[in-house]
């Protein structure tokens, strides 16, 4: 039995596509934060740390986005979520753990400044250094789709899951999209993909929402 606990609008959609992606028979179970579900002894019984997403394998629990996209790109192959030959692989994980280590803890700096500094006089400029860098990180993902299908050019893979997210939460603090011409083309790609449709109804992301 498989089973991801997510945070809708949450860095937890990228397993949550890759998931859907695979064809996997999974359970999605919705942790409400705003409510403080994440902190409740249950779950930090699962996950310690207290954060999404987290994968529950039968008995086994798998965190962090990079690590469960990897187990289930590898545990459902027919999917072919992820390049088979080494040399791809290794491009793979260097760009997943890119998008994870680099380009998410800048918008943290957005969201959350007093995780960097607990003086509130100097949140102000935490918040807007982020921004800057948030917006270039989002300008560099941009010239990587150029000239491509998908972020690792041909074969849409779990990366293209994890590049979504930055890009929904660009649009959150209104930072001026259209003016990616590639990242939104290849939004618009992405929104064609049924997987990708069904999990961003079920989170109800401004992606998919009416204009």
């Amino acid at each position: 039995m498989i089973t991801l606990y997510y945070a809708p609008g949450a860095c937890s959609m990228a397993s949550h596509i890759t998931l859907e992606e695979s064809g996997a028979d999974y359970e999605a179970k919705a942790v409400a934060m705003m409510q403080g579900e994440h902190k409740k002894p249950e779950y930090l019984a699962m996950n310690p740390r207290g954060k999404v997403p987290t994968l529950k394998v039968d008995n086994d629990v798998i965190t962090e986005n990079v690590a469960i996209q990897y187990f289930v790109a590898k545990s459902f192959p027919q999917a072919n979520l992820a390049p088979k030959d080494i040399l791809g692989e290794a491009r793979w994980i260097s760009m997943n753990s890119w998008l994870s280590n680099s380009v998410h803890p800048l918008f943290t700096r957005i969201f959350r400044p007093g995780n960097f500094t607990e003086d509130e006089a100097g949140q102000p400029a935490v918040k807007e250094s982020g921004k800057k860098a948030y917006w270039a990180a989002l300008q560099e993902i941009d010239q990587i789709l150029t000239g491509k299908q998908w972020i690792l050019g041909a074969q849409f893979t779990t990366s293209d899951a994890y590049a979504l997210v930055f890009y929904q939460w660009g649009g959150r603090i209104e930072m001026p999209l259209t003016e990616l011409k590639n990242y939104t083309a290849w939004k618009d790609r992405m929104l064609q993909r049924p997987a990708v449709r069904k999990v961003l109804e079920r989170e109800q992301s401004w992606l998919v929402k009416p204009a």
